[in-house]
């Protein structure tokens, strides 16, 4: 892992998303590249574009210009590799634009709070990152406690295109130094995948898994079984697949099972994806 970008707001969870990204930065020796878009304090709210407001507006960019090159001083204080980017477009544009632009081998992004209906249905700018970016995202919700990475639980599917991501994870893994457990939820009421388990059995081999560290769970349903399971283990990174989906199988029928984690889990989610 060379470059983590991660995006802020200078918001109390964009610390937190910064904080986990120099976790991994600290034992990967990567890269950070602190992005901040002025399009982020957008209320939605029209203002005419007077003198006057230009002028607040003018301040209040030059503000958090200032706080970006605070936040980027800090980090190098602290002996990382770290760049500044500032940005002047739609938040989930400007990320995956810059993550494309910088080479981004991970984008680590901290999630509102706000879990309204609307988040729910079509999903908050960390929702869209977390789903369209061509690398990984780490989201990190307002309610993580943060201490290091050390116990993280990778749900699977037995799918044989889980093998490289599979894999990419066990270096993840090995570098911070973190144990990895395998949990594939079968529910009652979600459709069971065609998997090749005895393909995926023989990879777990290969990376030289523990037999006590692939757990099959039966639950009413994923979301509740994968909560349950990292509970009880206690988990402090959650790892998923991404797997492209119709729109109307996102938006109507079958809504994706990582846009509701994305939304509703309280630990930080780490998203790979399989195109």
């Amino acid at each position: 892992m060379k470059k983590i970008l991660i995006p802020i707001d200078f918001s109390e969870n964009s610390q937190k998303a910064l904080q986990a990204a120099k976790t991994i930065a600290k034992k990967t020796g990567a890269e950070l590249a602190i992005m901040h878009t002025s399009q982020s304090e957008n209320t939605g709210i029209a203002m005419p574009m007077t003198e006057g407001t230009l002028v607040m507006f003018n301040e209040l960019e030059n503000s958090y210009k200032q706080q970006l090159h605070e936040y980027v001083a800090g980090a190098q204080s602290e002996g990382y590799q770290v760049k500044g980017i500032w940005e002047s477009d739609a938040i989930q544009t400007a990320i995956l634009r810059q993550a494309t632009n910088i080479n981004a081998d991970l984008i680590v992004v901290g999630r509102t709070g706000q879990g309204t209906f609307i988040d729910k249905l079509i999903g908050s700018s960390s929702t869209g990152v977390a789903l369209e970016a061509s690398c990984p995202v780490l989201v990190v919700p307002p309610q993580a406690t943060l201490s290091g990475f050390k116990n993280i639980i990778y749900a699977t599917q037995f799918d044989q295109q889980e093998t490289d991501i599979l894999h990419q994870i066990k270096v993840l893994t090995k570098q911070l130094g973190a144990k990895l457990s395998l949990v594939k939820i079968n529910s009652f009421h979600e459709p069971e995948s065609h998997a090749n388990q005895a393909h995926i059995l023989r990879t777990i081999q290969e990376l030289d898994m523990a037999d006590m560290d692939v757990v099959i769970v039966e639950d009413v349903s994923f979301i509740e079984g994968i909560n349950k399971f990292c509970y009880h283990q206690g988990a402090d990174l959650l790892i998923v697949s991404n797997r492209e989906r119709h729109f109307l199988q996102q938006y109507l029928t079958n809504p994706s099972m990582t846009k509701r984690l994305v939304v509703e889990t309280h630990l930080p989610l780490l998203v790979y994806h399989i195109r």
